[in-house]
């Protein structure tokens, strides 16, 4: 590895609040009791720690180091729960589960006493509530009716609202329907009140058949979910357009598209695939889980007469580093129950991602909305794509194939560790921790503040645009401070029109190139991509009609929209106190 990378990155204010506030370990008085450093080193160890299993001492400590090393660097960072919980007790260390829910009031609060117990270690889980009875349906055994999947949905969102995750995050919810479900269009509109289902991302589960039925202007059977009897008709259009007027108003519901997901299936004799984690990026068998981890692209630029260029070995080591990473976090979980841990070690599914896409764009002078970017990122994902295969593969010499490689798509022909490999997540928080751009969102702004994880308000100014405005000489306070007020610097006159079409923020970029993108990552990652397509306020419901048909033409696994302010958001441009006219260029944390 090069031995110019072997310096700790520093970490940012924002970084070190994040930090102290929800990963840091405590003491018994609630002090704090570790620093970034000791953090870093907790997860080195405890991750390395699987090493043993395979090979000497030695071998533990040397991969402690290069894991330690990638993550102080911040070229690396796993997803929260693993920050949080590796070499403590608690010890579970994925993000991402999938249950089943069955329709008996048996399964349905089995499962709910199940998600409380993996919200409470820091998991976030998926649902599809489709076999579930519609509302009004007779229970026979009562002689009583149904209340349907939507009130059911309440009762997991209450209990959600109670356990806070792992006590240091608000839990999350995936809630999936299937299009075909009688109480598609309760379903639908069910989050347009607010303060309803809060702790639940929702999206409709779409076959292509509907989308076909939908370009020929037909009707759409609703099937009873126990017999499959169709028990109702609608016009495909009138869900659609239910669909696209909800999510213009509330940015909810999203669309899954559950065709395009079981194309991908690695495990197809193991069963079809019904839903997703709370973000979508991975979608799993019941009782599935995945572990996450991403990597900080801007750290991997390179400049020789002030010329930017990518270190494509480091990438590559990197990604290798990471696999074998994400594939130790699997021996070392600690699951909440045996159902979880039996499916996870048959299939060692893992999720490799990528963060600081927008950051990595500014540093080599690339704007996000054209040709040029699209490229590059067909090229950068193909290259973490192979040497995530290779890795994978490499493992699967050292250790073994996963259990159930027999019953995958790589059998007989291509040995594989992991089922699954890549996985391109929000990055929320870990993004702040690197000091990156979220995954592979645009710049949502140049200058922004946002509500923190446990409340807290931070500040953000983007310094890949600092940097540059210096290095060109065009830093003035007057172009620093309108920055900070607006957010952006599209109105601007005193900059050249090249820099503000390379520093374009993401409701200035027109929301094709948005899901373009998506597109091209998509591509080559065998999970799926969580990503926001960012809408302006003006936009109309046929602008979103037209994002979801995109989508699903060019092969996504799921697509969000989010309309400026169509509801309460986290994220605002421009920073408040840059009215009062503060010195921007030195007050406003990196």
């Amino acid at each position: 590895m090069d031995q110019s990378m072997n310096t700790r990155s520093p970490i940012s204010i924002n970084a070190q609040k994040v930090l102290d506030d929800r990963y840091l370990l405590r003491d018994k008085k609630g002090v704090i009791a570790e620093s970034a450093e000791q953090l870093f080193k907790r997860v080195a160890c405890a991750v390395a720690g699987a090493e043993l299993k395979w090979g000497s001492t030695a071998k533990v400590a040397e991969w402690e180091g290069i894991f330690y090393d990638a993550m102080s660097r911040l070229a690396f960072l796993p997803n929260s729960p693993t920050l949080m919980n590796a070499g403590t007790p608690q010890g579970q260390l994925s993000a991402c589960f999938v249950l089943p829910v069955e329709d008996s009031l048996d399964s349905i609060f089995t499962t709910l006493k199940q998600a409380a117990l993996i919200q409470k270690s820091g998991g976030g889980t998926g649902f599809n509530f489709s076999h579930l009875r519609p509302k009004n349906d007779l229970v026979a055994t009562t002689g009583g009716v149904a209340t349907g999947p939507v009130s059911f949905m309440k009762v997991f969102n209450a209990a959600t609202e109670q356990v806070k995750q792992g006590g240091k995050r608000r839990g999350a919810n995936m809630g999936i329907l299937n299009m075909d479900h009688p109480d598609i269009e309760e379903f639908i509109s069910c989050k347009q009140e607010e303060g309803v289902l809060t702790s639940f991302n929702i999206s409709v589960g779409v076959p292509d058949t509907f989308l076909l039925a939908l370009e020929q202007d037909g009707e759409w059977p609703l099937r009873h979910p126990s017999t499959k009897e169709v028990v109702g008709l609608v016009k495909a259009k009138q869900l659609w357009d239910d669909i696209v007027s909800s999510a213009w108003q509330t940015g909810d519901p999203g669309l899954i598209f559950l065709d395009t997901i079981n194309t991908a299936n690695p495990t197809p004799p193991l069963g079809l695939i019904e839903a997703t984690n709370p973000c979508g990026e991975v979608p799993l068998l019941p009782y599935e889980a995945c572990n996450l981890g991403s990597i900080n692209l801007g750290v991997f630029v390179r400049r020789e007469n002030a010329i930017g260029s990518i270190d494509w070995p480091g990438l590559a080591a990197t990604v290798q580093m990471a696999v074998r990473f994400l594939d130790n976090v699997i021996d070392i979980n600690h699951y909440p129950m045996e159902a979880i841990r039996s499916i996870v070690d048959g299939n060692r599914k893992i999720g490799l991602g990528i963060m600081g896409w927008a950051d990595l764009l500014s540093l080599l002078e690339i704007p996000y909305d054209t040709e040029e970017a699209l490229r590059l990122a067909d090229r950068l994902m193909h290259f973490v794509q192979q040497e995530s295969l290779g890795a994978s593969g490499r493992l699967a010499e050292e250790r073994g194939v996963f259990p159930n490689w027999p019953k995958s798509i790589f059998y007989p022909g291509q040995p594989m560790r992991n089922a699954t490999r890549l996985s391109i997540a929000p990055t929320g928080t870990i993004s702040i921790i690197a000091g990156a751009s979220s995954s592979i969102e645009p710049l949502f702004a140049l200058a922004y503040h946002r509500q923190g994880p446990v409340g807290e308000e931070l500040e953000f100014f983007h310094q890949p645009f600092k940097e540059y405005l210096r290095t060109h000489q065009l830093m003035t306070d007057d172009i620093l401070r309108e920055v900070a007020v607006q957010g952006h610097a599209g109105q601007l006159s005193g900059l050249p029109a090249r820099v503000k079409q390379m520093f374009k923020t993401a409701l200035e970029i027109a929301p094709e190139w948005h899901l373009r993108h998506q597109a091209v990552f998509q591509q080559y990652t065998d999970n799926a991509v969580s990503k926001t397509i960012n809408l302006p306020e003006t936009a109309t419901t046929d602008d979103i009609s037209r994002i979801y048909k995109m989508a699903w033409q060019q092969k996504l696994k799921g697509v969000t929209v989010f309309r400026n302010n169509c509801r309460r958001q986290v994220l605002h441009r421009g920073i408040p106190r840059a009215s009062q006219g503060c010195k921007v260029c030195t007050e406003f944390p990196e």
